[in-house]
């Protein structure tokens, strides 16, 4: 693992870094460069997906670089479409091929397409995948505490990470409470917000003078703080290098709550909920 990068341990034992690169859009042989260049920078959690349709080009970036297969933690994640058990088993096998490796670390439901009402199912079908060898740890995207407490009651099995929109214009307070209250380690997609208009923030800029940082320095802090595992995407190796150079300061309480307050009912991407997205 890369040695300035702190290790959080899973409720399962899996032990990953506490901040990877999120691949969305990195795609062909640009992003096959642009993940090679994040893992030569130290990156070693890529977060990929069945839907992003670029398993090949994270496989392919794996095998060109220097670092040791065991040394990465690899994430893909089951489409909404595909909560079928025999289908989502199926799924996971493809995912293993497109990226040519006999195991990924991290395997998540995408979301819980909720009308289809076959997430516990789909559960079933992780929780076998990691017995079989195929997952060393299953999780979920998107999910609310009814979701979770669902598999809970029906499985017995939870778990290990609820990935979810988490940034400061959508600080989603109660559902990080209960992940942490359920021993689940919280993930955050689009950490500095997909739009980028907080890094304008005026109180954010302000707070980067002060620690001679940068304001997406100060928000994947906050994340960090928070017990959140930041997902951040570039292409840029400056910008790979710069969003992994925020283990050497630490924002006061004071601060946490301001960046915490920038908050609002429209933060949310599209302001749009993902259950709502039906081929997530």
């Amino acid at each position: 693992m890369g040695k300035t990068i702190p290790l959080i341990t899973l409720n399962d034992g899996l032990q990953i870094p506490s901040i990877g690169l999120g691949t969305y859009a990195l795609n062909g042989a640009q992003g096959v460069s642009a993940i090679q260049s994040a893992l030569d920078n130290g990156y070693r959690l890529l977060d990929t997906a069945f839907n992003y349709e670029n398993e090949g080009a994270v496989g392919e970036a794996i095998r060109r670089s220097s670092v040791a297969r065991e040394e990465i933690i690899v994430t893909s994640k089951l489409p909404g479409r595909h909560h079928r058990y025999d289908r989502a088993l199926k799924t996971i096998q493809e995912s293993l091929y497109r990226l040519h490796v006999d195991y990924l670390d991290i395997y998540l439901i995408h979301w819980p397409n909720p009308k289809r009402d076959l997430y516990v199912e789909a559960w079933q079908a992780l929780i076998d995948a990691k017995k079989w060898g195929l997952v060393r740890s299953i999780g979920v995207c998107n999910f609310n505490a009814e979701h979770i407490d669902r598999l809970l009651q029906e499985t017995g099995v939870a778990p290990s990470i609820n990935q979810i929109e988490l940034h400061p214009r959508f600080s989603q307070v109660e559902q990080l409470a209960y992940n942490q209250s359920q021993g689940i380690v919280t993930e955050a997609w689009s950490p500095l917000e997909r739009s980028g208009s907080v890094l304008q923030d005026e109180k954010l800029i302000q707070i980067a003078k002060e620690h001679g940082k940068t304001p997406g320095q100060i928000i994947l802090r906050w994340h960090i703080q928070l017990g959140a595992v930041p997902l951040p995407k570039s292409a840029s190796p400056k910008r790979q290098l710069e969003n992994l150079q925020v283990f050497d300061f630490a924002l006061n309480e004071q601060e946490m709550q301001l960046i915490s307050s920038l908050t609002s009912a429209t933060g949310r991407i599209n302001n749009q909920d993902p259950a709502e997205y039906e081929e997530f």
